[in-house]
């Protein structure tokens, strides 16, 4: 058989109808389909809004923030807007108007600010919680978990705005850039810190207190999961763990189901926790006696 009745032949299966019916999408005719090239465009234009001079233009000053944010957002605006309208479009069965996508990604915008402020807690926390970081410039540069974090932070509002698809798409572009991997469905609170960050996982329903400390390889994740009649997964039930308030968990840690660490508990590395722990308790590996 010669090249072209190969090509042919492949050409016929790939085109095959049962082959490929279970993975087809249809879309409707002239609706747009999300885009992760352009979702890292709005990752890089949120970065660059809410750390001025780090990301995009870095000869930003007080005399010319102004104008430099001004454009940022106003391209953020036309792009978030679209991809809102693609992500809407993929999951619901009629197109919903413009303007609907256009006003989540302007209420978005409007909650840049208080975004900023999470964001710059968790860069304070990560400068005083690694004595290797020497500015919060360094922070904001070189550590991988204040992107990947910046990424959630931007996902999870999107969520909450009721965005389907793009959120996980963002996270996963951080997840891919990092080796964190963050659920955009997760609720985390201020002061966040990763150390290293390496993989590092973080469940859909879990939940995460104020001033929290993680090293690499922990993760919070779901220990099982009920299923239907058909066999299937029950979806969006509570099954990942809560994290209080000022809690360290070191490396290669593994938190399993909706369980609850208390404010101020401290687990040690390597170990494996699916019962809860009590407030200010301390878990570490007993070495045995030779």
């Amino acid at each position: 058989m010669i090249h072209s009745e190969i090509i042919t032949e492949a050409i016929h299966k790939l085109s095959d109808y049962k082959s490929f019916k279970v993975l087809c999408h249809q879309q409707h005719e002239g609706t747009p389909m999300p885009s992760s090239d352009t979702l890292e465009e709005i990752v890089l234009l949120s970065r660059s809004i809410i750390f001025p001079g780090y990301f995009g233009h870095s000869a930003v000053d007080r005399t010319t923030i102004k104008y430099h944010i001004g454009m940022e957002v106003e391209r953020l605006y036309h792009l978030l807007s679209e991809q809102i309208m693609a992500g809407l479009c993929f999951s619901c069965s009629s197109p919903p108007p413009m303007e609907h996508a256009a006003s989540i990604a302007a209420t978005f915008i409007e909650r840049l600010p208080q975004l900023r402020q999470l964001l710059a807690d968790d860069v304070m926390a990560t400068f005083t919680g690694d004595p290797a970081s020497k500015s919060y410039g360094e922070v904001i540069f070189c550590y991988p978990a204040i992107r990947a974090i910046s990424n959630y932070r931007v996902a999870h509002e999107l969520l909450t705005l009721g965005v389907p698809l793009i959120p996980r798409i963002i996270s996963e572009l951080a997840h891919s850039e990092t080796g964190i991997d963050i659920h955009p469905g997760a609720v985390i609170g201020r002061s966040f810190f990763i150390d290293h960050g390496t993989g590092v996982v973080i469940g859909e329903t879990s939940i995460i207190g104020d001033h929290v400390r993680i090293y690499q390889g922990v993760t919070l994740g779901a220990k099982s999961f009920p299923l239907d009649d058909k066999g299937n997964p029950i979806k969006g039930i509570p099954r990942h763990p809560v994290i209080e308030d000022d809690v360290i968990i070191y490396s290669n840690s593994t938190i399993l189901g909706r369980i609850t660490i208390g404010k101020g508990a401290v687990i040690g590395g390597n170990i494996w926790v699916d019962t809860d722990i009590e407030p200010g308790a301390k878990i570490v590996q007993v070495s045995g006696n030779k």
